[in-house]
């Protein structure tokens, strides 16, 4: 069922909710969702608005944290929408706050903010920006972080992609996991990510691209410590951070973010 109500000071945001990606897989490179990310009573959420599926979500409604957001980027000037009233997902479970963080979380929290995993500032259409103001796809991040080098980087893969990407985009964006909480009164609320990590997917881009550009497609990433000291962003190839997850809590041996690590179709176009 969808709904489009007003609950407390909150929209809802109609998506889908289930077992598997089946109804979202568009927004994965070659239909294929990632492996080897674990969590405790997992939601896969399509995430809907508008009557249109717009990205998809892990969530791990124990933690009350998203632990991945999948999407297409689309070239955009970087505008966000900041008349968007925050949203959440009403088929999590019936009872909002047991499963999902609230906007009541971030109260006390004074060292956060809400960080979007699709961002805003990588949609073009209103609706899709729109989409993104869920809490079912915003993490805890250090405040310094987000709006320093997360925000340089995030706006930096925007202008690299609008440059250079000469088709579709997929994007992963995701976070590790550390054991800490943001607690409201007495009661532990909401994991914060020890890490916050980034990887793109351009199949087809510009080969006549400067080489600073150039030897970071088809694929690149990037992660950063959540944490107020250390919180520098640092960009590697998608396997250096494959490498890197499987060393974090909550991650199996068999991490692989894209199908074929990105390169099947510049593989087959190079041996023509």
């Amino acid at each position: 069922f969808y709904l489009r109500c007003i609950v407390s000071s909150y929209f809802c945001l109609s998506g889908t909710v289930s077992d598997s990606f089946k109804e979202c897989r568009q927004f994965f490179y070659m239909h294929t969702v990632p492996t080897g990310i674990r969590g405790d009573n997992l939601k896969r959420i399509c995430q809907r608005y508008g009557d249109k599926l717009r990205y998809a979500t892990l969530y791990d409604s124990s933690r009350r944290l998203a632990l991945y957001s999948a999407y297409t980027f689309k070239k955009s000037d970087g505008q966000r929408r900041m008349d968007t009233p925050w949203m959440y997902e009403p088929q999590v479970a019936d009872c909002l706050s047991f499963s999902q963080a609230v906007l009541e979380d971030y109260v006390d929290a004074v060292d956060y903010e809400r960080s979007p995993l699709n961002p805003d500032q990588h949609q073009a259409d209103n609706q899709d920006k729109a989409a993104t103001y869920t809490l079912t796809n915003v993490v805890p991040q250090i405040t310094d972080l987000l709006e320093g080098p997360w925000a340089i980087y995030i706006d930096t893969v925007r202008r690299r992609l609008n440059n250079f990407c000469r088709g579709a985009a997929y994007v992963v964006t995701g976070v590790t996991v550390s054991g800490v909480t943001i607690r409201r009164g007495r009661e532990d609320r909401m994991a914060i990510p020890k890490h916050l990590w980034s990887t793109y997917c351009c199949p087809r881009f510009d080969r006549n691209s400067p080489y600073d550009v150039r030897y970071m497609f088809p694929t690149y990433a990037a992660y950063a410590l959540n944490e107020i000291v250390g919180h520098s962003v640092t960009e590697v190839p998608l396997t250096a951070l494959e490498t890197f997850l499987k060393n974090q809590t909550g991650m199996d041996k068999n991490v692989n973010i894209f199908f074929k690590d990105c390169l099947t179709e510049n593989t087959h176009t190079n041996s023509k």
